[in-house]
């Protein structure tokens, strides 16, 4: 790896999008600090989420459908990269509606009118994604998480 050539901001972030499909929120900030740490990530996350027994398109739905059952944000992004694997609106609908049951089942989980809300998300961004336009939802981050 002393071999490899230091790649820019620019560059890193372009290998994420390749490898990921989407550069995570956290990277875009870490990559203008050191691209190192993104390019890592990004070999990781393609070694896990490549195409295998299940294909890119279902491993990234059923990510997404865990966070929708767990009403986490920064999870059902994870619609854009089952989009660019192939993923149809309809297989969003029904992995975000997996998602929002599974929210009723397990333990201590949010329950499925909360889920819901993160299942139609998932539908919002997909919608949106596909024609253009913008979707990201969250806030720029803040650096006062857990300070009062």
């Amino acid at each position: 790896m002393a071999d490899e050539k230091k790649m820019t901001l620019e560059e890193v972030n372009q290998y994420m999008q390749e490898k990921c499909g989407f550069v995570p929120r956290m990277f875009k900030i870490i990559n203008t600090v050191t691209p190192e740490p993104g390019r890592t990530f990004a070999d990781f996350y393609a070694s896990i989420f490549g195409e295998g027994a299940l294909s890119k398109s279902v491993k990234e739905l059923m990510f997404m459908s865990g966070g929708v059952a767990y009403c986490s944000p920064r999870c059902i992004i994870h619609v854009v990269p089952a989009i660019n694997a192939g993923a149809t609106s309809e297989q969003v609908f029904e992995a975000a509606s997996v998602g929002m049951i599974l929210a009723g089942f397990v333990p201590n989980g949010p329950g499925i009118p909360y889920a819901f809300e993160y299942a139609l998300k998932c539908i919002d961004i997909d919608t949106k994604f596909r024609k253009g336009e913008e979707w990201e939802y969250l806030p720029p981050p803040k650096f006062d998480h857990g300070i009062y």
